[in-house]
């Protein structure tokens, strides 16, 4: 390939960045603009001109997976030879070559995990050694030691952080991390960085060897580079300008591991002169996306550094902001809609829903699951799935044994995991202990609405909802929080839970948190292609106080009475369209509001007596139980008990009539609707003819 080539079908900006061959450089580049084909172009023009040497030229990134990109187009464009590293991998590489110059010992080994480390720590420092105190302690101990914070300035530095112990405990912690260490013989991946910053700091041969090695430098997500990562930047360069780094201000959303963004903001002021290029042709999403993304941007503090997108796509469907009295009729509509889009032909790998945090996953994955579409989870484990929620389903399981049958359900499972150490007080911090606290308050929130008469048959209502979470498949939905979907993009999004206390979660409590959390939600819009809804719940359950509010970044997209369910946030700014109300569905036989998964799908409540045919249901069984063993798939995944329920009391007559039932989504529609209405017109035959 040639230079033309190489330049030819960039847009004008990308242009400009592949021709700017001489630093420093600044790419601002906003959410699905191109930034990875602009830099790679840049590479490869700067190389086939001659410009640049490959061997000489490094490109850093976070992710083995963005590293593998990089590599990946540079060969498609005929350049070899390039390094394409993370910033771990090119630190690490560079101290073991040059460890022999310094040391007489051999290299260290590297630990994977700190958390046998921490544990033992801890437990010498009185604090119990739990593995989400643990997961917590240690995010502490890599935040503080990428700020070079250490037990001596732990509570002098300008840098703060709420943290999971007292800082005069965290600073012991640190001092006896670091002697650990020592004893050991080991480093982390954090002293990978640290000790080469204080390598090329102090000995001048082998900072101009590594100079001399690397001569063009790229870094790409530069608004993620943290201090640590700076100041290695800092002295690979020396006095050299050779830099070009790309990044977006607006998508700047973890700085709670220690990331800066002022770090690009800045480097117009670091490095005098710098060629500053934004890229805002938006290839990803439609207009109608783009100007919502725009919109809640420009909102807040974050708008003075963020690049205004114009769509290059299409028109498409305009966003939609729905509102629902509770989560899981929330969960029931998102699911339903999910089923029209796989029904019109939308793969399921091409569909997402996003959340804040992942206790979100619980009613979406029941109505999924009840909805007969499958899912995936991306970056965290299945609800059920989680450590502290089988071990909280294992004490439930022994305490229904012995429970007093004289209190409220509620109570009696906050009691089994008030000794977990789980109270109605929230943590103060973010992190795993947060995340855990909120898994174990999920499950009492399902007990305040559950219908059960006692803990045992709780319980059981639990081992359902689990028993419907079947495993993930490769084309299923994907199910992820904002901070897991970056970097990616699909073609339809749902972000559920867009409600105040949500998004902003309750405890961002500073104008800084506050913004990063409108950039959590800018983020998770512009992952969507084409569709994209967004949505919240007054409150967390059946019947509960409508306590909720429409998250403050969307007030002006959702500008609507308060009995109104939903609207539709225009492109141009105009009055939104009012939706009709939308609420949980109603027992057909008394008219309650419909409470657990089991009874929306069998469409009548507990209370009611059943209205299908024995004979008729243990033939569905049967039926059921042939298909599982042709399969080799266990009975629920063909259909659920609630569901061959619903079949028996609606007995759907035609396609429409089943598929409106919960758990038949396309895929069992497309295998099984034939079998089955058969099944039903027998049935229905042999009432009328009295056999």
């Amino acid at each position: 390939m040639n230079v033309e080539e190489v330049l030819a079908g960039l847009d004008s900006e990308q242009r400009a960045v592949a021709e700017t061959l001489e630093g420093p450089v600044m790419v601002l580049a906003g959410a699905g603009t191109g930034k990875t084909r602009a830099i790679t172009h840049r590479i490869a023009h700067g190389v086939l001109a001659g410009a640049h040497d490959p061997r000489r030229t490094l490109a850093v990134t976070f992710t083995n997976r963005a590293a593998g990109e990089l590599r990946s187009r540079l060969r498609v464009l005929g350049v070899e030879g390039v390094q394409a590293r993370t910033f771990h991998a090119a630190a690490l590489r560079q101290l073991r070559y040059f460890w022999p110059r310094i040391s007489d010992r051999s290299f260290p080994s590297l630990v994977s995990s700190k958390a046998s480390l921490v544990a033992g720590i801890l437990s010498a420092n009185g604090v119990s050694p739990d593995s989400s105190m643990v997961r917590d302690v240690s995010a502490d101990i890599e935040w503080a030691r990428v700020n070079f914070i250490d037990q001596h300035t732990i509570g002098t530095s300008s840098i703060t952080r709420e943290l999971s112990v007292q800082p005069e405990i965290f600073g012991r912690v640190l001092a006896d991390f670091e002697q650990a260490k020592a004893d050991r013989g080991v480093i982390d991946f954090e002293d990978v960085l640290i000790l080469l910053v204080g390598m090329l700091s102090t000995d001048e041969s082998i900072a101009r060897e590594v100079r001399g090695a690397y001569r063009w430098l790229t870094v790409d997500e530069f608004q993620d580079v943290n201090p640590v990562q700076h100041a290695l930047l800092k002295l690979w360069l020396g006095d050299r300008d050779a830099l070009c780094v790309v990044g977006d201000p607006s998508q700047t959303i973890y700085s709670f591991t220690g990331a800066r963004s002022d770090f690009l903001i800045d480097f117009p002021r670091d490095f005098p002169g710098a060629t500053t290029i934004r890229l805002v042709r938006c290839y990803r999403c439609s207009p109608e996306i783009v100007s919502l993304a725009n919109g809640v941007i420009h909102a807040g503090a974050s708008a003075r550094n963020a690049v205004t997108l114009r769509s290059q796509r299409e028109q498409g469907p305009t966003p939609q902001i729905d509102v629902f009295d509770d989560d899981p009729a929330e969960a029931a509509a998102i699911a339903a809609r999910i089923g029209v889009l796989i029904g019109s032909g939308v793969r399921p790998r091409d569909i997402a829903v996003l959340y804040r945090i992942n206790a979100q996953q619980v009613e979406i994955e029941a109505a999924l699951a009840h909805a007969g579409i499958s899912m995936t989870v991306r970056g965290s484990e299945r609800f059920f799935e989680r450590p502290e929620v089988r071990e909280g389903l294992t004490r439930l399981r022994g305490a229904a044994r012995s429970a007093d049958t004289t209190r409220a359900i509620p109570d009696l499972v906050a009691d089994v995991f008030s000794a977990m150490g789980w109270t109605t007080q929230q943590p103060s911090t973010t992190g795993a202990v947060r995340e855990r606290w909120e898994s174990l308050a999920a499950l009492v929130e399902l007990a305040r609405e559950s219908s059960a008469t006692s803990l045992l048959e709780f319980v059981e209502q639990l081992d359902e909802r689990a028993s419907v979470s079947f495993a993930p498949v490769p084309d299923g939905v994907t199910l992820a929080s904002i901070h897991a979907a970056k970097g990616l993009e699909w073609r339809s999004v749902f972000v559920i839970g867009c409600s105040d206390g949500l998004l902003p979660l309750a405890h961002a409590d500073s104008p800084e948190a506050i913004e990063e959390e409108r950039r959590l939600l800018y983020v998770a819009i512009t992952r969507a292609e084409r569709d994209l809804g967004l949505s919240w719940a007054r409150s967390r359950q059946p019947g509960g106080r409508a306590n909720r509010s429409v998250s403050p970044f969307l007030t002006s997209f959702a500008d609507a009475p308060a009995d109104q369910s939903s609207v539709r946030a225009g492109a141009g700014g105009g009055r939104p369209q009012q939706r009709k109300r939308r609420g949980p569905a109603a027992c057909r036989g008394c008219g309650k509001a419909l409470v657990t998964p089991g009874e929306r799908t069998i469409g009548r409540c507990r209370s009611c007596p059943a209205t299908f045919d024995e004979g008729f249901f243990e033939q569905l069984r049967e039926w059921r139980k042939a298909q599982a063993s042709a399969q080799g798939v266990p009975a629920y995944v063909v259909f659920t008990d609630a569901t061959l329920i619903a079949i028996a009391e609606q007995l759907p007559s035609d396609i429409d009539s089943l598929s409106s039932i919960p758990g038949v989504g396309p895929a069992k529609l497309e295998s099984y609707s034939g079998e089955v209405l058969a099944m039903v017109a027998a049935c229905v035959a042999d009432v009328a003819t009295g056999n």
